[in-house]
């Protein structure tokens, strides 16, 4: 975990070019909103807003081997988000960073997009169960489901 450390608001662009890339990968084929993904979604205005909300970029963390490579939000003690850079998921960045957050900040929950299969085997590799709870993602029809932390990661 030597890695993972808090983010900086230096971070934010890197932050915000991850989000970005993984937005339009793993969510625009669900809402196939162009307006929204290739329009208002731009890195500028999202560093620009992460730099400003000094709460959210302190409950932030990022895995810096030399370069930003993911990042994990936290609220408390829920996952809000976590991201790796597209071309280098698998290799074991979202795991440091989810155990990271496990272990260090004490997360023990998070919502996963229903339709995200792939980040939903994800968290059940590493410890999170569903709980059967769900609600709609803001503003649409699709449903996030709730996950708990099951057991230790």
């Amino acid at each position: 975990m030597g890695n993972v450390r808090k983010a900086a608001a230096d971070d934010a662009v890197r932050i915000a070019e991850i989000i970005i890339f993984n937005y339009r990968l793993n969510f625009y084929p669900i809402f196939r909103s162009d307006e929204y993904y290739f329009g208002e979604l731009r890195t500028d205005l999202y560093a620009q807003e992460l730099r400003s909300d000094t709460e959210r970029l302190s409950q932030t963390y990022v895995y810096d081997d030399g370069a930003v490579k993911g990042f994990v939000e936290l609220r408390g003690s829920a996952v809000e988000r976590l991201f790796v850079e597209p071309v280098l998921q698998g290799g074991g960045i979202g795991a440091e960073l989810l155990e990271y957050a496990v272990r260090e900040c004490g997360a023990r929950t998070l919502w996963v997009l229903e339709k995200n299969e792939r980040a939903a085997r994800f968290y059940e590799r590493n410890g999170f169960a569903f709980t059967g709870d769900k609600k709609y993602e803001e503003d649409t029809e699709e449903y996030l489901l709730k996950m708990r932390l099951e057991k230790g990661v």
